[in-house]
């Protein structure tokens, strides 16, 4: 499990792999200096609920991965997540496999 760490105050746990996946799509949005609505459903285990996230180019941000290698990334996982981030409700986390399903549906 790695962290996303936001502002250098809030830290949120993610998969490694989900969050090697988040990276790409976020640090493409924040290199073209685009803010957006980040938002995912929080486990039962760290509390439940849901939580959204405004991420700005200004705002300091972290990625911190427990695993020493990086994964394969799904370059259909990483589209969706950054398709999401266009609209009103932002950039959505989903799991991969839900990810491809739309892929899938897209085309």
């Amino acid at each position: 499990m790695g962290f996303l760490i936001y502002g250098g105050t809030q830290e949120f746990e993610f998969e490694d792999r989900t969050l090697a996946h988040l990276k790409v799509a976020i640090t493409t949005k924040l290199r073209r200096q685009e803010s957006f609505l980040m938002s995912w459903v929080n486990p039962v285990e760290r509390g439940g609920g849901r939580l959204s996230v405004w991420l700005a180019p200004n705002i300091p941000l972290v990625f911190r991965f427990s695993g020493g290698r990086p994964p394969q990334l799904n370059r259909h996982w990483v589209e969706i997540l950054i398709d999401h981030s266009h609209t009103a409700r932002g950039l959505i986390v989903m799991p991969e496999d839900d990810a491809e399903k739309q892929q899938r549906e897209k085309v």
